[in-house]
């Protein structure tokens, strides 16, 4: 269901060279310190949990985290950063939506307008490529998780449904669980009740229908795009509606 997803760079980065690190731990941290504007407690902030969460799995180091929320709630001074989303027509006929946070938004529509460029494409403007994306919530859980819960699958898909999940993938890896925006944060608190571990919980841009790239050289020119936005500072995530194998 899903193309590219702020999952797909923690995965992959994870093991990253200590630069890339470095860029990660900065674009984490700024997601730490936009959701700490609504409060510095997890407990009571859903958005500041889910941004917490993402920092520990790539281990941020917790001086880190506790910085970036005193940035956001005004404890430590710093640059004031500001949430932009930007849509782009990528190769091979894909679209892109890029979500950046930066404290200078000249630099960012520069920098990302120069990537887009250096593969032939260009950014569009306004609702020219999200009315092919909805905004959902994602949970990614390891099955082997779910095995060591010992739950009957049916029986607990149901209390997802109810809890309100709308819909349920699995792969050999991973289980799936896609939500409404406003139900993500009932459905994390349901698995976390039952003591199963989350890999991941976000919301996220998701394509409405995927484009499968066939070709070889439109799929590695897609993964070296995914690369440099990757490493664009100002790029906090992106999505897309290709499927590159």
């Amino acid at each position: 269901m899903s193309g590219h997803s702020k999952w797909s760079t923690i995965k992959r980065q994870k093991g990253a060279a200590d630069q890339k690190r470095g860029a990660l731990f900065t674009k984490l941290g700024n997601n730490i310190t936009i959701a700490a504007r609504d409060g510095g407690d997890p407990s009571a902030n859903f958005r500041l949990r889910i941004a917490i969460d993402q920092a520990k799995a790539v281990n941020m180091p917790k001086d880190n985290i506790e910085r970036a929320i005193k940035r956001g709630t005004g404890e430590l001074r710093g640059a004031a950063l500001e949430e932009i989303v930007y849509e782009a027509f990528g190769p091979a006929g894909t679209f892109f939506i890029i979500e950046s946070l930066t404290d200078n938004k000249n630099r960012s529509v520069s920098d990302i307008r120069h990537i887009f460029s250096k593969f032939n494409c260009s950014l569009g403007g306004k609702n020219s490529v999200m009315w092919q994306f909805e905004k959902k919530g994602v949970i990614r859980i390891m099955n082997s998780e779910l095995k060591v819960a010992n739950l009957d699958e049916d029986e607990f898909e149901l209390k997802l449904i109810d809890a309100g999940a709308y819909d349920i993938q699995k792969d050999d890896e991973e289980t799936i669980i896609y939500t409404q925006m406003e139900n993500l944060q009932k459905v994390k608190e349901n698995l976390e009740n039952k003591n199963i571990k989350i890999e991941y919980a976000q919301i996220e841009y998701i394509p409405k229908e995927l484009k499968k790239i066939k070709n070889e050289k439109d799929g590695e020119t897609i993964k070296k795009l995914y690369g440099a936005l990757d490493e664009c500072e100002d790029v906090s995530d992106f999505y897309t509606n290709a499927d590159v194998e």
